[in-house]
Order: C-alpha cells, then sequence, then structure tokens
C-alpha cells in the first residue's frame, strides 16, 4: 500500500472510499482535484492509494481521506478491508465502456457488505468524449438505489466538485453548505518600492510581454 504522509489535522476528517472497474478514472480524479494534472496514460492502481483533499466551506475546512481502490482484482485482495472504516463512497464508470456499468451493482453490494448506510455517490465519468455507449436515459440503478448520480467530465472539470458537495452536506446534515474560495494568502510583511518596480518594468519590455493573451488549453474544453 502507499500512503502519503498524512499529519492529522484539527477540523473534520472523513474516510471515503471511491471504487470502480479499472481505467474508469478513479485516480485521475482524484489527482485532478489534488494537483490539478490530468493523467492521460492509464496505469492501474495496486492495493490502495490515500490521497487526502481539502475543502473550505461556509461552516469552516474539511477534509476528505479518499482511499482510492484498485479496479482490478489481482491488484487488490483486500479489498473489503480497506472499505472497513469508510463513512462515504464514491462509485465510478465509464460512460464509453458499458461493461462498466454494468458492474457498477457488483460494486454496490460489495459497499453494503462492508459498511451499510453510508452516502454513495454513483458518477459516470467522461462525458466530454463523443463514443459513449452509456446514454443517460440509461443509467437508472441510482434510482432504484436512492443514490445520488453525477455525469462528470475530469478532463473538462464538468460537475468536478459535486460528489464532494453532496457528500459533505450528507455527512455534515447541512443541506446549506457549500465551498468557498481558499483564504488568500497574507500579504508580504517586508515593504514593496511600487515606483521602483514600474520604473523596472518600461526599460525591461515586460510590461508588453504582461499584456499578451494567454495561449488556449485546448485540454479542458468539453
Amino acid at each position: 500500500m502507499a500512503f502519503p504522509n498524512q499529519q492529522t489535522v484539527d477540523y473534520p476528517t472523513f474516510r471515503l472510499v471511491i471504487v470502480g472497474d479499472g481505467g474508469t478514472g478513479k485516480t485521475t480524479f482524484l489527482k485532478r482535484h489534488l494537483t490539478g494534472e490530468f493523467e492521460m496514460k492509464y496505469e492501474p492502481t495496486v492495493g490502495v492509494h490515500v490521497y487526502p483533499l481539502d475543502f473550505f466551506t461556509n461552516c469552516g475546512k474539511i477534509r476528505f481521506s479518499c482511499w482510492d481502490t484498485a479496479g482490478h482484482e489481482e491488484f487488490c485482495g483486500q479489498r473489503d478491508g480497506y472499505c472497513i472504516g469508510g463513512q462515504c463512497a464514491i462509485i465510478m464508470f465509464d460512460v464509453t465502456a458499458r461493461l462498466t456499468y454494468v458492474n457498477v451493482p457488483t460494486w454496490h453490494r460489495m459497499l453494503c457488505r462492508v459498511r451499510e448506510n453510508i452516502p454513495i455517490v454513483l458518477c459516470g465519468n467522461k462525458v466530454d468524449l463523443k463514443n459513449r455507449q452509456v446514454k443517460a436515459k440509461q443509467v437508472t440503478f441510482h434510482r432504484e438505489k436512492n443514490l445520488q448520480y453525477y455525469e462528470i467530465s475530469v478532463k473538462s472539470y464538468y460537475n468536478f466538485e459535486k460528489p464532494f458537495l453532496y457528500l459533505a452536506r450528507k455527512l455534515a446534515g447541512n443541506p446549506n453548505l457549500h465551498f468557498v474560495e481558499s483564504p488568500a494568502p497574507l500579504p508580504p510583511e517586508e515593504h514593496v518600492d511600487l515606483a521602483a518596480q514600474q520604473h523596472q518594468l518600461l526599460f525591461s519590455g515586460a510590461e508588453l510581454t504582461a499584456s499578451q493573451p494567454l495561449p488556449n488549453d485546448d485540454d479542458d474544453a468539453l
């Protein structure tokens, strides 16, 4: 098992278990939240990895300790053990791969066998892709089991935070909880001579550079 160095924090922490078939985007989803990176190459998770994700809310800071489990059985012989202690869960499938949705009931049964009565969100990932095999109207499992469902795109950030917001509200018992921006860093203590900075900009050509538009980031287009 690979665990990052996690320190005990003095704000609420909830253990979240994320399950689903291999290749559905579970690890990429968590890393996208943690660092902003989007991994194009698929590397199967072996065992479990734990990612601490912090969110700022109108009620204070909270943390999800996210247990990212392997989607392939050969890489996760102790999956049930990893789910023990989970306080909430996400089941993820890939809307471009029909079998990953067919297997959703199996993941749900596993979660309910180990942890009953915890809030669960079903996520259909990769809705930005054109070769969709599972249409929105075909996704009905969440209605049968009274789960929350979100269609998401990790690549384009579509509905990116909604699974965490839903779970945070359920765990806090507060439907009015919402995410807020991170606190701004404190201003530097040292004095900055703005006149000197402007003088330097005029003679360095930096003003011209700063006025140029940033390149488009096509990777985040839905």
